[in-house]
């Protein structure tokens, strides 16, 4: 052990001056990015097999990147639902209390309290409890996303590093920050949106502009990675190939989806945490709360199967118009409402799991209950959803987050929607001012801006 910390000790003497820094810093945390990436979605696919499809005999559709599987059309073990939810999240809950308790929730904000308190302090341990237990979560129908574990996982290994190379606090805040976006960068197969959010995501109000360059190293780094073992295709393939924005009316439809999405995102926050809270006063330990919240969700997706998992195969199914007109129309209108109420189920009461994925979900039904109730009557609207799901997606949780323009390119190269972006402009510029009046985020660990950071930990 003393041999690799004096290999440590030199190699963080060896690491002077910035290009260096950044490009040995960068490339490696990259390749961990990846490399976890990958390995927590062959692991997620695996519990999924196991647990939702093989026991609870349903298995939900899939976006076009995880292979664009249809789904089971129904369930053919209705009473297994509650049951494989219920004990997933059973499975997860006793890993989290018996070997990493830090691992419970939806793991970025434990990344970012770490920025900002102590760059070194993310235990190796944690990081691998988090995978397994995300896993058993997401994979047993909760609902929940898969960018937190994987933040969790390089951004673990940007605060090894800086606890193994003695790197100073200022240069540990960055490995740890570019940890967090190129994890979720590569998941989502989204490098230059992972190296935006890198920089934006410690702070409601201010942008990290030191973390812009190594982000970029290590969100392309972390991306070729995961994209030579999985593939590069976008996670909801290549979804405008004819839309273009050459009719100004509809501006006031993203303004609308936009104007939605605030008041939604601002309900996901106060939904989430208001069953964090109430779950935190209810008697019942660590292991029985998340327990009972995945049983709850089960049941609720008894009546509506698509709160089930990350919900990325329903929004592949509402970017195409047949598709979106086939489900019923409550379901599209409601679905924003009752994500909130699983997400909220699955996490809120101490599970493992993301809230990103959940929440562009929400966001993209936003847009598709838009479309849904307007396109039969409403010339201007486009003949495809897609425009308004993918608006949808980038402005709810864009304002949600605190990360609009981070959001607004991810959303971008997962759906390949580029030709969506004057809307997007519109519909999250709209959502943001109204989540910032209430300065509310869905990160609670996020700092006002730079200053607010400074001084507390001068103090």
């Amino acid at each position: 052990m003393t041999v690799i910390t004096r290999a440590g000790a030199r190699i963080g003497l060896w690491l002077t001056g910035y290009t260096r820094t950044w490009l040995v810093l960068g490339v490696a945390i990259g390749v961990i990015a990846g490399l976890g990436a990958a390995a927590f979605l062959v692991l997620l696919n695996w519990a999924g097999q196991l647990l939702l499809e093989g026991i609870g005999g349903y298995v939900p559709p899939q976006a076009s990147g995880d292979g664009g599987s249809s789904g089971s059309d129904g369930f053919r073990r209705w009473w297994a639902i509650p049951l494989v939810v219920c004990g997933g999240a059973l499975l997860s809950a006793m890993l989290v209390a018996r070997f990493a308790p830090e691992a419970e929730g939806h793991g970025t904000d434990a990344a970012i309290e770490a920025y900002h308190s102590d760059p070194g302090s993310i235990r190796a341990r944690a990081v691998l409890v988090k995978m397994i237990s995300s896993a058993l979560t997401i994979g047993s129908g909760g609902s929940a996303g898969r960018e937190g574990p994987t933040a969790q996982i390089s951004a673990g290994f940007g605060s090894l590093l800086t606890r193994w190379l003695h790197l100073p606090a200022d240069v540990g805040r960055i490995a740890v920050a570019i940890g967090i976006g190129s994890g979720i960068g590569a998941i989502f197969g989204a490098p230059l949106g992972g190296a935006v959010l890198s920089a934006s995501v410690p702070y409601r109000e201010d942008f990290e502009f030191r973390a812009l360059i190594p982000g970029l190293i290590a969100s392309i780094t972390a991306y070729g990675v995961f994209g030579s073992l999985l593939g590069y295709e976008p996670l909801f393939g290549f979804a405008l190939p004819d839309y273009r924005f050459d009719d100004a009316s509809h501006l006031f439809w993203f303004l609308l989806i936009g104007v939605l999405s605030g008041f939604v995102a601002l309900l996901y926050t106060g939904v989430f945490y208001g069953v964090a809270g109430v779950s935190a006063r209810l008697p019942g330990g660590r292991i029985a709360k998340p327990a009972v919240g995945g049983l709850l969700v089960g049941l609720l997706a008894l009546a509506v199967p698509q709160v089930l998992g990350s919900g990325y195969g329903w929004v592949q199914e509402a970017l195409g118009r047949e598709s979106l007109l086939a489900l019923p129309l409550w379901i599209v209108v409601a679905l924003p409402l009752l994500k909130i109420i699983a997400t909220s189920l699955s996490i809120g009461t101490g599970g493992s799991g993301g809230i990103f994925g959940p929440g562009m979900v929400i966001g993209g039904f936003v847009g598709a209950a838009v479309w849904r109730l307007t396109e039969s009557w409403v010339p201007s609207v486009p003949d495809s959803p897609a425009p308004f799901v993918i608006v949808g997606m980038m402005a709810c949780f864009g304002a949600g987050a605190r990360v609009p323009l981070a959001v607004m390119v991810m959303v971008a190269e997962m759906t390949g929607g580029w030709a969506a972006l004057p809307g997007g402009m519109v519909a999250v510029a709209a959502a943001y001012l109204i989540v910032r009046h209430r300065d509310s985020s869905i990160y609670r660990r996020q700092r006002l801006n730079r200053a607010e950071a400074e001084r507390e930990n001068s103090a």
